[in-house]
């Protein structure tokens, strides 16, 4: 008996007039063009206009929408590619058909300044969000109950997607390729993109401030090494050890150069690799938790559905290339 073919996700994107260029195209370039590479089951792409087109989008550009706002409707995901103005305000009709496919289990997804639309939902409200860190103070002035992240590229929360400045839209749009198609699929859209699968940090590496001081190459063998034995124990102090400096100085060396904490940035390779191993191995979770670098199971089951929001289990059985 032959299974029906799933269809393929649909994925709308906003237009509206003023449109946010470099948003939108980060949008299309992802979702909207075709993949040869990965074959006929991609995404399905729309753009649904908020006004009737043709929309403008800059002094030299326009775009021309698919439809309505009754595109949101049929959406299984809808991109917000940033906003007019984070004081303009969202139209009625706008909000209440964001809130109706939320409410059916549409993911919402804002690049920079279209977090003020989400924002205006309210759906927002006691969740974690980010935008561009020039906007951050004022987001969390204007919506004090949303759980601002200024120091991320992005966050994920309830099927709430935000991501900062406009570039980092790239990194939410491939997480999200990552979740529906797995890390083997938004690997290769990011080759075709030149552009990392994955930058390690947040945005406080890009905010305004004195030039630190480069780290050198004792870093980057640090980083090396460990990423070749995740296995091991890698405290703080055996790290520092490894590149040949004090915990203290390894601490901010690493925090410059990827924004987060040594040990942040080794849980984060450890889940890297164990998604690796989930998607192209047949080894028990118990192995694969040892193999990362994890002395207990459960340990890394309550860390990996934390870090990537489905259970290793799941995981696996989404993103299965091993067979």
């Amino acid at each position: 008996m032959l299974l029906p073919v799933p269809a393929c996700p649909l994925v709308a994107i906003l237009a509206y007039d003023g449109l946010c260029a470099f948003e939108f195209g980060c949008a299309i370039e992802v979702f909207g063009l075709n993949r040869p590479e990965v074959g006929a089951y991609w995404y399905r792409c729309v753009v649904a206009g908020l006004e009737e087109g043709p929309l403008r989008a800059g002094p030299r550009l326009s775009v021309m929408p698919d439809g309505d706002l009754s595109l949101l409707d049929q959406a299984d995901t809808i991109v917000v590619p940033g906003w007019r103005g984070v004081d303009t305000i969202v139209p009625e009709g706008l909000l209440l058909a964001l809130r109706r496919a939320h409410a059916r289990g549409a993911r919402l997804v804002s690049i920079c300044s279209g977090v003020f639309v989400l924002a205006a939902t309210g759906l927002l409200d006691g969740r974690r969000a980010t935008t561009h860190w020039h906007h951050t103070e004022h987001l969390a002035r204007k919506y004090p109950n949303i759980l601002v992240q200024p120091d991320v590229l992005y966050t994920e929360d309830e099927g709430l997607l935000t991501s900062a400045g406009s570039a980092a839209g790239l990194d939410l749009c491939l997480h999200v390729v990552r979740q529906d198609f797995g890390a083997k699929i938004a690997n290769q859209v990011a080759r075709r993109l030149v552009i990392p699968a994955h930058r390690d940090g947040g945005q406080a590496q890009f905010v305004p401030r004195p030039v630190a001081k480069r780290p050198g190459r004792r870093l980057g063998t640090l980083f090396d090494v460990v990423r070749t034995r995740l296995d091991e124990d890698w405290p703080v102090e055996r790290m520092a050890l490894e590149a040949g400096m004090s915990a203290r100085g390894l601490h901010r060396h690493i925090r410059e150069a990827t924004g987060v904490t040594p040990l942040a940035w080794l849980l984060n390779e450890r889940i890297a690799l164990a998604r690796e191993l989930l998607e192209t191995t047949r080894n028990p979770i118990a192995e694969i938790a040892r193999l990362s670098g994890f002395r207990s199971e459960a340990g890394f089951r309550k860390q990996f559905r934390h870090l990537s929001g489905l259970a290793a289990s799941e995981y696996r059985r989404r993103f299965d290339a091993a067979g």
